[in-house]
């Protein structure tokens, strides 16, 4: 029997993946993060290359290599704690196929090529990373600890060469590397007030100090903030300037001159950057780049290396905007490229002359509003007797990040999508639009009336190429079974497949993903009143089927239309008119509390967990949750009547001290505890993932390893809440003819009979969410985000079952409504990962929206990537699928048309020939 069943269930999961929908239902954007701009660069995988891939560090804590060619994700790697961490740093060598980290107290080594973990070593005490150099084939380590350290470290070990450690006192802040030795940059208090900069000499090959000197700069530096730039090559630099930019000061590492230079006053600058070059052999060139809230120009300057001197060799003109630099090398030469709005062009550092100029028509295509460019990394490579080719990898103020190649975009990343917060499906208002047209010339005059249709008609004909050049590639579509074309679908289908994927970031962007498109962006606007300097509330957004997105925060309200993310209006809500009382709650104090709405102060229950427990989340149950039916219709036909209620809100709650973690199941309105679990040896610090939906709910945990568990554990557990334990009874309140969710205050609260179990997996699960159909009839699927393995896996509920029978085989009723036995130990099955091969990386939320077809579920998850797919948990029911053949079909009704015309004239003269005959 037990055979029999494992035999079943293998059948039924291998019907539930089919290949020719791998890749062509689901889309995924593999990012990074917002590129930091002084830990990112052009460098080759090994000295033997002569391309070059991006390498940089995000905001997200994410190394990477970037393909220029395409735009693709060569390898990535996450530094784990290097969010928290104050500062984090990437460094590249020449003629080394390594590449550098350090944050979080932990260096590391990674293979240029592809990511691989060469070494890793943690520093010996608690401090903080401050610099990050290769010196030859090895690195110099500063960090801050108990007292100012620098290593050395062997390059392709991690071990430890020598260290030198300063115990004055001084912040330490750079190090920078010039020859045979190795200067360390430091900050120095005065009593007065100000900060000095002080430089000392560190020989790279013994780690002896050989001198220190101070800069007197304690009248234009207060913070480490206005340190410029420390480095460059081959003649290291360190610049400052004050508070209110009125003078820049540059010494020469190594010498103890410092040149000032003014900055002139007619505009108000904003920043300052300086942008030197990184090659050992290249020219001593460096350039000044000023930008202020509508203009931006630079300086060249040039070193003379050997009266260690700087001079001004040329000014690059003023232009209007926002503007970026970026330096790059080419044997000795340095060029310098410039990318501002409509224009890109490349200088040679040694004289002010234009050696390329691209017009720019725009760095993102379809991109609406302001794209300023925030900063950019080059690559320059001369040609002889032609033009040189030019990359330039540009972030811009949207949040994209895009190559320029010789003038045209290459490609362009969504890197603003890392910084999305909250989520919704949009639906595309085809038929919405013309019903609204059509309620417009009903209500009017006649001559009103035609009018408008004539207007419409006309807007339609507007649209007619692009309709007939997309009817070859739908009907080709449609024959081959690929349900994704060309472009961007702006136009809603029969089966609801096309939607929108509408993200709110915190920069305060609003992208919309074409779910139809393979996940392309359809458009990209700015939130209006969006500021960086004020505290910035992260929007809701809601969608309605009429074509419109409302998007609200604390600081207003906007409407956008959704097929072109167009703002149609901004104000505020007017009163609703209020038909009952709406009872919300909140997380306040530690508590739970519950009022009616806009009467916050007045509290109608509060919900406190026992002592010692800090409440960790609230989930409450889906507002659009529809339920096919009220019961479970049992084996020999009786019914277990489900627990339904609207109201639902689980609390989970844990004890750091006492490594317990609880889970309370509310009601929302009268604050009723409907049900509570605990667990003991959890190990708190790990997510606690919950869900609920319909009469049940589930949530994961991570157990700690002891005495009474040596190993470490992730459990899942399922309960299941019932109106009664008996067949074909309504509990307590079966013979109710009205309930109140706030009667049970004075009388029986009308507790569910819950049932539970629980499973052990494989791995911790971070996040989950619930499919979600039209109807509510199709069975339930739980997506889980697992970080270990960077997946989504989707478990069908009846696997989950709490009514799985306990050390037993199923009994035939048992057995009629699709229970299996019991087994404590839950494996993923290959066919529940949503992602196939894919890794979805940094998954924090998953949403479901439903599609037209009853058996389909749309499933968004975002994070640090993106990823949608369609699921069917009961499968394709009502939809004919890839594999029907539909050449087959019409050549077969083909063939007996054909046949029958030929056929039809041959058996009415053998009929009349036989009536002749008789």
């Amino acid at each position: 029997m037990r055979l029999l069943l494992a035999l079943t269930a293998t059948l039924r999961l291998a019907a539930a993946v089919f290949k020719d929908e791998a890749y062509n239902i689901d889309y995924h954007h593999a990012l990074l993060g917002l590129p930091q701009p002084q830990n990112t660069f052009f460098h080759p995988p090994n000295p033997a290359s002569k391309a070059s891939l991006i390498y940089t560090l995000s905001k997200k804590a994410i190394i990477g290599a970037v393909n220029p060619k395409d735009g693709a994700v060569v390898w990535r790697q996450r530094l784990s704690g290097a969010i928290n961490a104050t500062r984090a740093l990437l460094s590249e060598g020449e003629g080394v196929d390594i590449v550098a980290s350090a944050a979080d107290g932990e260096i590391a080594a990674w293979a240029a090529k592809d990511g691989r973990l060469v070494w890793r070593e943690k520093l010996e005490e608690e401090g903080s990373l401050v610099g990050l150099r290769f010196l030859d084939k090895d690195l110099v380590v500063l960090y801050q600890g108990a007292s100012s350290v620098v290593q050395r470290r062997d390059g392709s070990t991690g071990a430890v060469l020598w260290e030198f450690s300063d115990a004055s006192g001084d912040a330490p802040h750079e190090i920078a590397v010039s020859g045979s030795t190795v200067h360390v940059v430091s900050l120095h208090s005065k009593m007065l007030g100000g900060l000095n900069v002080k430089v000392t000499d560190i020989d790279s090959v013994s780690g002896k100090k050989t001198g220190e000197h101070l800069l007197s700069s304690d009248s234009e530096v207060k913070s480490a903030d206005d340190i410029l730039f420390v480095g460059g090559h081959p003649t290291s630099i360190v610049a400052w300037s004050d508070k209110a930019f009125s003078v820049l000061k540059i010494n020469i590492i190594g010498s103890k001159s410092v040149s000032s230079f003014p900055i002139a006053k007619s505009d108000k600058v904003e920043s300052i950057s300086l942008h030197a070059p990184r090659r050992l052999n290249s020219l001593a060139h460096f350039l000044v780049h000023y930008q202020t809230l509508d203009s931006h120009w630079a300086e060249v300057y040039h070193i003379d290396v050997v009266k260690s001197t700087i001079s001004k060799a040329y000014d690059l003109p003023k232009l209007a905007g926002k503007g970026s630099f970026a330096v790059s090398t080419s044997d000795a030469q340095v060029f310098f490229t410039r990318v501002a709005k409509g224009a890109c062009t490349v200088t040679a550092s040694q004289s002010h002359g234009i050696v390329e100029r691209y017009l720019l028509k725009s760095f993102v295509p379809g991109l609406s509003g302001n794209a300023d460019p925030l900063h950019a990394i080059s690559e320059v490579l001369p040609r002889p007797g032609g033009r040189p080719a030019v990359r330039v990898a540009v972030l811009l103020s949207t949040g994209d990040w895009a190559l320029i190649l010789n003038g045209e975009t290459a490609w362009s990343r969504p890197e603003a999508l890392t910084l999305a917060s909250t989520a919704i499906f949009a639906e595309l208002p085809q038929g919405e639009r013309l019903a609204r047209e059509l309620a417009i010339e009903e209500h009017a005059s006649i001559p009103q009336a035609y009018i408008h249709r004539v207007k419409r008609h006309i807007k339609d004909l507007e649209r007619l190429p692009e309709w007939l050049t997309a009817q070859p590639q739908k009907i080709l579509a449609g024959f081959t079974g690929t349900d994704r074309v060309g472009g961007l679908a702006m136009n809603a289908d029969k089966f609801g497949f096309h939607k929108l994927a509408v993200v709110a970031t915190t920069n305060g962007r609003l992208i919309a993903i074409d779910t139809a498109s393979g996940g392309q962006i359809a458009w990209n606007v700015q939130i209006p009143d969006y500021s960086e300097t004020t505290g910035w509330q992260v929007p809701t957004l809601h969608s309605t089927s009429s074509g419109v997105i409302r998007v609200k925060n604390s600081g207003g309200h906007w409407v956008f239309e959704t097929t072109s993310g167009k703002m149609l209006r901004k104000g505020t809500d007017k009163p609703k008119t209020k038909t009952g009382t709406v009872v919300e709650y909140d997380l306040a104090d530690g508590q739970v509390k519950g009022f009616v709405s806009g009467q916050k102060s007045s509290t109608l229950w509060t919900f406190t967990p026992r002592k010692g427990e800090e409440i960790r989340s609230l989930t409450p149950r889906p507002l659009d949750d529809p339920v096919a039916s009220i019961g479970t219709v049992l084996g020999d036909r009786n019914v277990l009547y489900k627990y339904l209620n609207p109201n639902l809100v689980l609390v989970t709650a844990v004890s750091n001290k006492t490594s317990v973690a609880s889970v309370y199941l509310l009601d929302s309105v009268s604050g009723n505890v409907l049900y509570e679990a605990s667990h003991t040896g959890v190990d708190t610090t790990r997510p606690i993932a919950s869900i609920v939906s319909e009469n049940w709910l589930c949530y994961s945990f991570t157990a700690k390893s002891g005495a009474a568990s040596p190993a470490r554990g992730y459990h899942l557990v399922m309960a299941s809440l019932m109106e009664s334990s008996l067949p074909n009874d309504r509990g307590s309140l079966g013979a109710a003819t009205n309930y109140s969710a706030l009667q049970p205050l004075s009388g029986d609260i009308g507790l569910p009979h819950v049932v539970s179990q629980s499973y052990q997996i494989g791995e911790e699960i971070s996040h989950m969410a619930v499919s979600h159909t039209r109807q509510g009839i199709t069975t339930r699927m739980l997506i889980a985000a697992l970080p270990e393995t960077d997946s989504l896996v989707g478990i069908p509920i009846n696997w989950l079952d709490p009514r799985r029978p306990v050390g037993r085989d199923p009994t035939p009723n048992e057995q009629a409504e699709g229970l299996m036995r019991y087994g404590p130990m839950l494996p993923f099955s290959p066919q529940w990962y949503l992602n196939h091969k894919r890794e979805v990386v940094g998954i924090e939320k998953i949403i479901t929206s439903p599609a037209i077809l009853e058996s389909t579920s749309l499933v968004f998850a975002f994070g640090l990537d993106v990823f949608g797919t369609r699921i069917t948990p009961s499968f394709s029911f009502d939809v004919l699928g890839k594999d029907f053949n539909k050449l087959q079909m019409l050549a077969t009704v083909g063939v007996l048309f054909v046949g029958c015309l030929f056929v039809a004239p041959w058996v009415a003269r053998k009929q009349i020939n036989t009536r002749w005959t008789m």
